[in-house]
């Protein structure tokens, strides 16, 4: 009785229309996000967490850059404290991209946007704010159901492809430069949304702060290049807008 129920509430209804679109606008940069997910399987295995830590470490903490910037710490027995200090530092940019989110999703309960945060990405956020950007409607069904089509398949993909990297990931010949096609595949996802100005500028800054900032501790380069990017994004944003209103 209930399935009859679901099945006659969601296939032909809005929400499997939006559901779908998300799921098809973000189907492409699945493909980096598995690749970057089994990479952070194979290496949560060889700094030495068992398969069943490295399981459980996926799961709950669900941030690659997050996981991979605590591993070292991890294995050279750091305190407690400045491992959940450096993966903060890294997950500062969450802050920013829960504040642009926060519009269309003020409506819900905080329980239900803690689950929206859980399963959020960078690739999500992207995916979304090309989209809904400058929708001047915010806080719809359509955009909900939108966006979770983009993160319950983004959150699937990233804990199968790590959990095959955990288990599956000794298989794989070291001379496999798997990180750089991560990377790779990420920057075939971004550089194609990049059409504005303030975009251009924002991946200009960020690229350049992440790049002098390697030598930081705490990969605080990465930080400093999230700030400095939406910095320079908003500040060119800003004079377009005020020079479209002097023309």
């Amino acid at each position: 009785m209930q399935l009859s129920r679901f099945v006659s509430w969601w296939p032909d209804s809005p929400r499997r229309q939006s559901f779908g679109h998300g799921l098809s606008d973000v189907l492409t940069a699945l493909v980096a996000v598995g690749t970057w997910g089994f990479v952070t399987g194979i290496a949560m295995v060889k700094s030495g967490l068992t398969e069943s830590m490295a399981t459980l470490m996926t799961v709950l903490v669900y941030a690659g850059s997050a996981q991979l910037t605590s591993l070292p710490l991890i294995a050279s027995s750091e305190p407690l404290w400045l491992i959940f200090l450096a993966a903060t530092v890294v997950n500062v940019r969450f802050i920013i991209f829960g504040a642009a989110l926060q519009p269309y999703f003020r409506h819900m309960s905080w329980g239900k946007r803690l689950g929206l945060g859980y399963i959020s990405s960078d690739i999500s956020f992207v995916v979304f704010m090309a989209r809904y950007g400058d929708s001047a409607a915010r806080g719809t069904r359509d955009q909900l159901w939108y966006y979770l089509g983009i993160v319950i398949p983004g959150w699937l993909t990233w804990n199968l492809s790590s959990m095959l990297g955990i288990y599956l990931g000794g298989f794989v010949p070291e001379t496999w430069s798997l990180d750089f096609a991560a990377v790779l595949a990420l920057l075939a996802i971004i550089i194609p949304l990049v059409k504005t100005r303030p975009m251009v500028m924002c991946l200009l800054v960020a690229g350049f702060i992440a790049w002098v900032g390697q030598p930081l501790p705490l990969r605080l380069g990465l930080a400093g290049a999230v700030v400095g990017g939406v910095v320079a994004g908003v500040f060119s944003d800003y004079l377009v807008h005020r020079k479209q209103r002097s023309a």
